[in-house]
């Protein structure tokens, strides 16, 4: 392995180490409490070596929010791939998806959908702005794929998939927040995945054809 080589996988380690250390501090403090201080102690690194990688520490946590969309993807796309699924069994893999993806970080994705309504995301670079819109974008098309298809098919009532596929997601992204809010008056009752359920069988049945 020649200089440049060991020197550009030093350079990914320690931005890993950069993003470890942030996400540890993103669930201890929250997004609005932490600051690039806590960040670069808990990397053991000073502010100079943080700074080199990240200016601020929204593109910390835009990083791990990119980390996030990538995993949903990657099970989104393994849901369509798979050619045995009818599309309510599509549909049910993907409220698991869902499940799965926010128990898989929770904090960044709760913080994900509080930064898609705020200003945060438009301070970004360029560069990984786009990134983020076109991993969301994807998601989305994805998801619409399968109601457009499902409309096509006969088996969904005839309303713009995009639409479908949009209800479907801020159905999810809703009760999070819902629930979540409730939580920090009573974090003795967890009752996200069982309400989750019970929407998306609800939504689920009022999809079908011959409730129009």
């Amino acid at each position: 392995m020649g200089i440049q080589d060991r020197r550009e996988r030093e350079k990914e380690q320690r931005r890993n180490q950069i993003i470890v250390a942030a996400r540890r501090v993103f669930h201890e403090k929250g997004f609005t409490n932490a600051t690039i201080k806590n960040i670069a102690k808990e990397a053991e690194l000073g502010f100079g070596t943080l700074y080199l990688y990240f200016k601020n520490k929204e593109e910390l946590f835009a990083a791990l929010s990119l980390r996030v969309l990538h995993y949903l993807n990657m099970r989104i796309s393994h849901i369509i791939n798979q050619g045995n699924l009818s599309k309510m069994q599509q549909l049910d893999a993907l409220k698991n998806v869902l499940i799965d993806v926010y128990n898989y970080d929770p904090v960044v994705t709760i913080n994900m959908y509080h930064l898609q309504s705020s200003q945060t995301l438009k301070n970004l670079p360029e560069d990984l702005l786009d990134e983020i819109k076109n991993l969301a974008r994807y998601s989305t098309i994805a998801i619409a794929k399968i109601f457009e298809e499902g409309v096509d098919a006969g088996l969904f009532i005839k309303k713009n998939p995009v639409a479908l596929a949009d209800i479907f997601g801020s159905l999810f992204s809703g009760i999070v927040l819902w629930e979540t809010s409730k939580n920090f008056f009573d974090d003795k009752k967890n009752h996200l995945e069982s309400t989750i359920g019970i929407a998306y069988e609800i939504f689920n049945r009022g999809i079908l054809a011959q409730q129009s």
